[in-house]
């Protein structure tokens, strides 16, 4: 197939690329390279790279034709103006250039944020009502109201992943899995926001890339699905582990929230990905020990010390720990 992947140069983008391109397909990436290019060498030179903005409506629309899939994973992580521009200006051009195009399938990447602090003590499935509390989870949940509408009114089908904090090689410093291997490798303390007893579902990579392809391949309509691995874990936890990976001299350092972000703080998240294996067949399953070693593994055989996982000059305050 003909695959148009926005957002393709990023941390997950750039995985997603390598995958189609290892399947045959034909890919195009549309980027504006804002978080750097991730893209392999090797890789780039099968596929067709162009820098562009998925605000601008006539680039996207070119881009798009002749296209059989679009992948959306466009965006921009952050909680300002530009985020919720990259987010609804963004679906709005994609969603119609597909139909423009006779694209019958897209894929939207969301955030496992829609659910806000919905649930906690339980593990959150699809028919829990959304209730975003960040502009980033707000314009997530609204990108899939949207593409439920387009299907509804211009038949295009779609189906909407929620992401549950993905990790892997590649990811940079914004995200604390990354930022704790920064720290522990330069014998710095690994910095906490919060008690540190705050759990997440950390979902690798390569789960998520097979769950995203398996899920273009056989949703039909319009879908909303969880990729999750179903275990969490918590902050202090992850830092000791790569503390003991590392071998480090690291401590870990627990630090107030910042003024401002206690209300964005979400104590647990945990997903149910029944729907997943029901559509797809596949339930993420790496255990996370397994994850962090692949991680070290790339960090041990990358130059400089750090890899990819890059310092950003455009970081997230340090209290969002996704």
């Amino acid at each position: 197939m003909k695959v148009l992947v926005t957002g393709g140069a990023g941390f997950i983008g750039s995985h997603l690329v390598d995958r189609l391109v290892d399947g045959g397909h034909d890919v195009i990436v549309l980027d504006k390279f804002s978080g750097g290019n991730k893209l392999d060498p090797k890789t780039i030179e099968k596929i067709d790279l162009i820098e562009g903005d998925v605000r601008n409506e006539e680039t996207v629309h070119q881009v798009t034709k002749g296209c059989d899939l679009v992948y959306h994973l466009a965006g921009y992580l952050g909680v300002d103006a530009e985020t919720m521009e990259t987010e609804t200006l963004g679906i709005r051009n994609v969603g119609n250039a597909c139909i423009a195009g006779g694209v019958e399938r897209l894929i939207y990447i969301s955030s496992s944020g829609v659910y806000g602090k919905a649930a906690i003590e339980q593990d959150v499935d699809e028919d829990f009502l959304a209730a975003p509390i960040s502009s980033y989870a707000i314009a997530k949940r609204y990108n899939e109201i949207y593409l439920q509408a387009l299907f509804q009114e211009k038949h295009l089908q779609s189906c909407s992943l929620r992401y549950f904090n993905v990790y892997g090689p590649r990811q940079d410093e914004r995200m604390v899995i990354p930022r704790f291997f920064y720290q522990a490798l330069k014998g710095e303390p690994l910095t906490v926001y919060g008690n540190g007893q705050q759990t997440r579902d950390f979902t690798y990579i390569d789960d998520v890339i097979e769950a995203t392809v398996l899920l273009a391949e056989r949703f039909q309509g319009c879908e909303i699905v969880n990729i999750a691995k179903g275990e969490d874990a918590s902050i202090v936890e992850i830092a000791n582990k790569i503390i003991a990976l590392t071998k480090s001299n690291s401590e870990v350092a627990l630090i107030e929230l910042p003024q401002g972000r206690y209300d964005l703080e979400v104590q647990r998240r945990c997903g149910n990905s029944d729907k997943l294996k029901r559509i797809a067949g596949f339930i993420p399953s790496l255990p996370l020990d397994e994850g962090l070693k692949k991680i070290f593994e790339f960090i041990e055989n990358s130059s400089p010390v750090a890899g990819q996982m890059e310092r950003p000059s455009h970081m997230l305050e340090s209290g969002h720990q996704r």
